[in-house]
């Protein structure tokens, strides 16, 4: 297994010991940063241990960045473009703007901060790892598209099934959460999508529910999560496993 989306930087040493070794079954963990000191983090952990694969960017769930902190970003990741696998995690702040904590100015910011990245996604031929659902999700294609940048991965996805299509027809990737085992409209997700481009994720540390309530968030959960998608695919399970490993595996190039 590969989990394609996790933020092992914000796990205690003991956790991220257990997170590594408990499972012999798995790969490598696609772990995105936050900001630059996320993105220097996940690049220490990669160092001390090869089943991590770091990806650097800025989450959008926060207020924008300075433009000084945004140099200071876009200069480490390209000084250190070998040492990721993909730009990410960053997009549009959906959540940010629902509790209304953005003004118009800041979400214009992000906007422009996401081209950026989309830009520079394009110049160091990385791909690149995505929050963007909902509302958002049409605007992040719209700039997709107008960089003809089709390696792009929606983490997490939510949206509408005009939008689903429109990724799909245009090959961009999802990752499955374990909430797929409870909530209906990951299910109806999962049916919709095209298996060769599913993969799956904790997006850990986030908690979740059901099964895993009081749980820490653990790789071991996509074993769940496979099951539910290859019943929800109506595939044997060896047949989901494989296309999910080999989708992970060359989304990302490791």
């Amino acid at each position: 297994m590969i989990d394609a989306h996790i933020h092992l930087d914000h796990y205690n040493d003991e956790e991220i010991k257990d997170i590594i070794e408990r499972d012999s079954s798995l790969e490598a963990l696609i772990s995105v940063s936050f900001d630059l000191e996320s993105s220097k983090k996940n690049k220490d952990l990669a160092n001390i241990n090869s089943k991590v694969k770091p990806a650097f960017g800025y989450h959008p769930e926060q207020t924008p960045p300075t433009e000084k902190h945004m140099a200071e970003l876009f200069s480490w990741i390209k000084s250190h473009q070998n040492d990721m696998v993909a730009i990410g995690e960053v997009g549009l702040p959906y959540y940010l703007g629902k509790e209304q904590k953005l003004t118009t100015l800041q979400r214009s910011q992000y906007i422009e901060l996401l081209e950026a990245f989309i830009k520079l996604s394009k110049e160091l031929e990385k791909p690149i790892v995505l929050h963007a659902v909902y509302e958002d999700a049409p605007i992040v294609c719209d700039l997709l598209e107008r960089y003809s940048l089709s390696k792009a991965h929606f983490h997490w996805f939510k949206g509408d099934s005009k939008t689903i299509k429109r990724m799909a027809d245009n090959g961009y990737y999802i990752s499955i959460t374990p909430d797929v085992l409870y909530e209906e409209e990951i299910q109806h997700l999962v049916q919709s999508f095209p298996l060769q481009q599913i993969m799956v994720e904790t997006d850990g540390p986030w908690p979740f529910e059901g099964p895993f309530a009081g749980k820490m968030t653990h790789p071991s959960m996509m074993k769940e999560s496979i099951k539910t998608i290859s019943q929800l695919k109506m595939l044997s399970l060896d047949e989901v496993y494989h296309h999910i490993f080999h989708n992970s595996k060359s989304f990302f190039t490791i």
